[in-house]
């Protein structure tokens, strides 16, 4: 295994930094009670502190003049581009009248893709280019151009040492009942994937790069590799860790920069990519605290498509909503620990549907490395695994019944019943996958086709009557 730059091996023996959970004093959390195997100072895998990374994201932002910022609470906060706009219309004027109208907002076209198009003015402000649009007759909708940040017994030689997360969800039952299918493809839109990772060879599809608009999705930041390699690393190959499916397929789809931050609008374009190329799961461990119409529309194509899609519900100890998380459309996963209790940093509402191991997760990670991160980011691929195997033993299963069958089938935790702060429980594959096998269909009577057969029916005939 590579070794790390000393500033990434130092990041590992540092323990996260997080904001508490202040109606929860009482608990003590991961954070406070590392997981003694991988925080371990022997341990292989490095402890990279990402959460921190993403704080240090949101005030690089801050500090650049063009990026405004929305704040929805004292410590709650969103981000968006000034002097941009996305814009959808219904129907799509022709090319000569658009070049118009970006030509009297002083303005041109940043991206076009199609379904909707960015918009950059050279002297207008973003609410000036809202208002001017949302008084044109074939607007649907004008916003913002809102930023999204990650909210991150096989012989594998780290399984049974390290990866303490898949037996507590009851992996090693499940893969009696299924590994995975070949069939089944799982879309993680993010930072895209270290396309020469041996945990992935023979594992992906062609994927696609929104930001430069080709099929080379490499991942330069980390956070969308390790993501992926907990749904469908190798597996049972002597080497490395454990995906969680043995056979699934990724779909790499890179909407997000080295920096770690991405538009709604290029979350939303690798959504209708990867449904239009055949994702059965998409993965999205991103996330923003206003919603984003464009993004909704993203989410609802797949949706109606019968793509299940799974989100990162945050990392900031807080209720408000996030988005993608929040949509109706979308199952989303809160963290627990090791000990099956809340992440001190794990999101709450009404809208988590379930949670999930997000503490010290190892997984793989760029330069064909692997890392230990933390996060409601590395929650939510465990969900979009178990959605990949529920399709794999029951592939005519529609995406809302998929849901619907996570839910209920989830091991409750916290109060009886949905709660805030794990929705309807802690994932449980064996009982999800066990309820999701169809039933075998009743053998049918062999017809006798020996002379011996044939002369038993004849007989009895003669006796009873020829009908």
């Amino acid at each position: 295994m590579r070794v790390l730059p000393p500033i990434i091996a130092a990041l590992a023996l540092v323990g996260l930094v997080v904001i508490p959970y202040r109606h929860h004093q009482n608990a003590e959390q991961e954070m406070r009670e590392p997981h003694p195997r991988v925080t371990s100072v022997e341990a292989s895998i490095p402890r990279i502190n990402y959460i921190e990374q993403v704080k240090d994201i949101r005030r690089d932002l801050e500090k650049k003049s063009h990026i405004q910022t929305l704040h929805h609470n004292p410590r709650d906060r969103s981000h968006y581009v000034e002097h941009e706009v996305v814009v959808r219309f219904s129907p799509r004027p022709e090319q000569k009248k658009i070049d118009e109208l970006v030509a009297s907002l002083d303005a041109k076209i940043k991206r076009d893709f199609e379904q909707f198009l960015i918009i950059k003015s050279k002297s207008l402000t973003t609410k000036q280019l809202m208002k001017k649009l949302a008084e044109h007759p074939d607007s649907v909708f004008a916003e913002p151009n809102y930023l999204l940040l990650p909210n991150r017994k096989p012989n594998d030689t780290y399984y049974t040492e390290y990866q303490w997360n898949l037996p507590l969800i009851g992996m090693e039952q499940s893969w009696d009942v299924s590994e995975g299918s070949s069939d089944v493809i799982v879309a993680v839109v993010d930072t895209g994937v270290d396309l020469k990772h041996p945990e992935f060879a023979g594992k992906l599809v062609e994927g696609y790069n929104v930001l430069t608009d080709n099929n080379k999705p490499e991942d330069d930041n980390g956070h969308g590799t390790h993501v992926s390699g907990v749904i469908a690393a190798k597996t049972n190959n002597a080497d490395g860790i454990a995906g969680m499916s043995w056979n699934s397929k990724l779909m790499p789809i890179k909407a997000i920069g080295a920096d770690g931050s991405g538009s709604a609008v290029d979350i939303a374009q690798g959504i209708y990519w990867a449904t239009d190329h055949g994702a059965d799961v998409i993965n999205l461990s991103v996330g923003n605290y206003t919603s984003s119409a464009a993004l909704k529309e993203a989410c609802r194509y797949a949706f109606e498509k019968n793509v299940i899609l799974v989100a990162a519900s945050g990392n900031d100890a807080t209720n408000q909503p996030s988005y993608p998380a929040a949509y109706d459309e979308v199952l989303a996963v809160a963290a627990v620990d090791h000990r099956k209790e809340r992440a001190d940093f794990s999101n709450f509402g009404d809208y988590v549907d379930v949670a999930a191991p997000g503490v010290d997760i190892p997984s793989t990670y760029i330069y064909s490395d692997y890392a230990s991160l933390s996060g409601t980011s590395m929650a939510c691929p465990h969900v979009a695994a178990l959605a990949s195997l529920v399709r794999s033993v029951h592939p005519d299963m529609k995406n809302r019944d998929v849901m619907e069958l996570i839910r209920q089938s989830a091991t409750d935790l916290g109060a009886p019943g949905h709660d805030q702060l794990y929705g309807y429980g802690m994932i449980n594959v064996n009982q999800t996958l066990r309820q999701a096998k169809p039933a075998k269909p009743a053998r049918a009577e062999t017809k006798q086709t020996t002379v011996g057969g044939l002369l038993n029916k004849f007989f009895m005939r003669l006796r009873f009557g020829f009908e």
